[in-house]
């Protein structure tokens, strides 16, 4: 039977989390009561040290015992000289010591197993007075590593963990004013890239929560007028349907079980020039609901020569000229990448491949960790 312990280590950059990774820190989880996940990271590194830590939580909070703390530690790798091995010693021993995971009890500080997979592991152990448990060494139960990950991460996408596909994913929204084919391209965009098979087998596609907002709303006035429709113009939006909009919009459900690219028609932040288009401005509560992500690509999708379909839930026609200008100013303040689209539906559905991937030349690129 497998000894059980007390306090087990798991240690790594998790540059990023992937498969072998949480197969490790189940292991130890699995023999150990506590289980103290320590990634420590460099500031060179182009993963935020905080989403590693994140993702990690997500995919084992179910995990007994499990604590998952993160550090910088930029100090140099070199296995052979004992100077060096202090230095990483003495970041090990002070992420021991937090209080989140000594609980307040010095002895908690402690511990009496290190579980890795790495040449290493065994010196590290020996360094911190535990026992070495060695896990898939040779990496024939999950065959990836950190660094083959970095270098395609596309080609190794089904190694990742849900919360990491969504904070590594590149996120294309297609945006633009009523009628001008937002939701025709961003459905055959997700097509295209699903027919790639690969990864892209698994691309999402987020519909446009405002069309439904709308409807909702429309049926709601409806039943309180007895069962007559208002008028369009009749309908008084605030700045509550905003907020509600831009927080259905968000995307991270799709994002976690989807490929390297998610589509989506719309985002949080398109309710923001939405607001400004029916109540004139936009206050800080539509902007607090758009949240910190940032899509890595915006496509806009011009309103000329583009006829407007009136399908009764559209009454924007006399403002379309102004709100392609609007999301235009407004994508140059935020300075994120964005493609305005022109000309009749192949032209825009091929201009859009063509900048989705050029994006996929350039996201998935990482620094270099120390070496």
């Amino acid at each position: 039977m497998n000894e059980m312990f007390d306090h087990a280590l798991v240690l790594g950059k998790f540059y990023p989390p992937h498969a072998g990774h949480h197969h490790l820190v189940r292991a130890a989880a699995a023999r150990s009561t506590r289980t103290t996940v320590a990634v420590l990271g460099a500031s060179v590194e182009s993963i935020p040290l905080a989403d590693r830590v994140r993702w990690l939580a997500e995919e084992h909070a179910a995990d007994r015992g499990v604590a998952v703390v993160g550090d910088v530690d930029d100090h140099p790798i070199d296995f052979h000289d004992d100077r060096t091995w202090e230095l990483h010693i003495g970041i090990v021993r002070a992420v021991l010591a937090r209080p989140a995971i000594a609980d307040g009890d010095p002895a908690g500080a402690g511990i009496d197993a290190v579980f890795s997979g790495e040449s290493y592991g065994a010196e590290l152990a020996s360094r911190l007075g535990a026992e070495h448990v060695a896990v898939d060494p040779d990496r024939t139960t999950h065959p990836v590593s950190g660094t083959a990950v970095r270098a395609d991460p596309v080609g190794r996408w089904a190694w990742l963990a849900p919360a990491t596909r969504a904070g590594l994913a590149a996120r294309v929204v297609v945006v633009g004013a009523e009628s001008t084919g937002t939701t025709t391209l961003s459905a055959a965009l997700a097509a295209h890239l699903l027919a790639r098979g690969g990864a892209f087998a698994d691309t999402r596609w987020v519909a446009e929560y405002g069309r439904t907002h709308t409807e909702l709303k429309l049926a709601a006035a409806t039943a309180q007028a007895g069962g007559t429709p208002p008028d369009l113009d009749g309908l008084v939006w605030t700045v509550g349907d905003f907020v509600d909009v831009a927080h259905r919009q968000a995307a991270d459900a799709a994002a976690r079980t989807g490929g390297p690219v998610l589509v989506c028609d719309n985002d949080p932040w398109a309710a923001t020039a939405w607001c400004e288009r029916y109540l004139g401005a936009c206050p800080q509560d539509v902007h607090d609901a758009v949240g910190g992500r940032r899509p890595a690509l915006y496509l806009l999708t011009d309103h000329r020569n583009v006829p407007f379909e009136q399908d009764g839930r559209r009454d924007g026609a006399h403002r379309r000229e102004w709100l392609t200008g609007r999301f235009a100013e407004l994508l140059d303040e935020r300075g994120v990448p964005w493609r305005r689209l022109t000309g009749d539906p192949e032209r825009r559905l091929t201009r859009a491949v063509e900048a989705v991937d050029g994006l996929l030349d350039t996201h998935f690129t990482y620094a270099h960790p120390l070496t």
